[in-house]
């Protein structure tokens, strides 16, 4: 247990940059309201008891949802990591800020079907990272970040 706090420790030393990416309220609380609406017809075509029940299984549904979506963001010495996908900095290319216009068209009209996307549709900047690594195939990453100046000189001081 001492072992695995110490290197926990040794990790968030060298991290570098760190960002959460959490579902905003109004999301969870619409899709809430969707199952809510679920629970009324059932409610309403049954009994007490199975709205109850439909009630429980709502609740645990979007507590489950508010962590499945989180996605973590951090870069260390020596990786960024994007959620459980991860890659070496010395793969990286380029790194460029997008604003929210080009977000829009990089994630519409101008996307790349081989690109690795990590985005969140509430939030409207992040970073186009373009990769150098002839045995992979993935062109670009395209994250949502809302710190997206601070990672763009983080990945620039690295690089």
């Amino acid at each position: 247990m001492e072992r695995i706090r110490r290197e926990l420790q040794d990790n968030l030393a060298r991290m570098v940059f760190r960002e959460v990416i959490r579902p905003p309220l109004w999301v969870l609380g619409f899709i809430y309201f969707m199952f809510l609406s679920l629970v009324i017809a059932i409610w309403a075509a049954l009994d007490n008891r199975s709205a109850l029940i439909s009630w429980i299984a709502a609740t645990l549904g979007i507590i489950a949802i508010a962590i499945r979506w989180r996605t973590q963001i951090t870069v260390d010495e020596n990786e960024l990591r994007v959620g459980r996908a991860h890659i070496e900095l010395k793969y990286l290319k380029e790194v460029s800020e997008q604003s929210s216009e080009d977000m829009r068209r990089m994630r519409t009209r101008d996307a790349d079907p081989a690109a690795f996307l990590a985005l969140a549709f509430w939030i409207p900047t992040g970073v186009k990272i373009t990769l150098n690594d002839d045995r992979d195939s993935v062109p670009y990453w395209l994250i949502s970040v809302r710190k997206s100046e601070e990672l763009t000189s983080t990945l620039y001081k690295l690089l």
